[in-house]
């Protein structure tokens, strides 16, 4: 599953469906809105290149991991401080499969998702965050 949305999660549910009898690990991490001295941010997106890029970072996971599932969700929107923005899931036979493939699949996240962000500080200014640096 792959989804860049403006509504929120369920964190437990979407673990719960990528469950399977063959996997030994189900790796997660889940992206939230930290408090860095701002209100809120608004993440923007060109949403289907989004979508396009995730489906390309999680197929190159794929070849380059032995891992049995990705689902990747990405919030775009405005978003309070405390807010989800982004699950990963990884599953995979073992451990060490899943965790390499999580950290893989993030970090590409970081590096090319076509995803702008907005910071509204607690003094009332405003600075865009460059692409890298989500």
């Amino acid at each position: 599953m792959i989804d860049v949305r403006h509504d929120d999660f369920n964190v437990n549910e979407m673990i719960e469906r990528a469950k399977d009898p063959s996997m030994g690990a189900l790796v997660t991490f889940l992206g939230v809105v930290r408090d860095d001295e701002i209100e809120r941010i608004e993440l923007e997106a060109y949403q289907e290149a989004a979508v396009q890029e995730l489906e390309a970072i999680r197929d190159e996971a794929f070849a380059a991991h032995e891992i049995a599932s990705v689902a990747i969700v990405h919030r775009i929107g405005p978003l309070k401080v405390g807010e989800n923005i982004l699950l990963i899931i990884v599953g995979a036979g073992h451990r060490k499969e899943a965790f390499a493939a999580c950290e893989y699949i993030l970090e590409e996240i970081k590096r090319r998702l076509p995803i702008w962000k907005k910071e509204f500080e607690k003094g009332g200014g405003t600075r865009w965050v460059p692409g890298n640096a989500r």
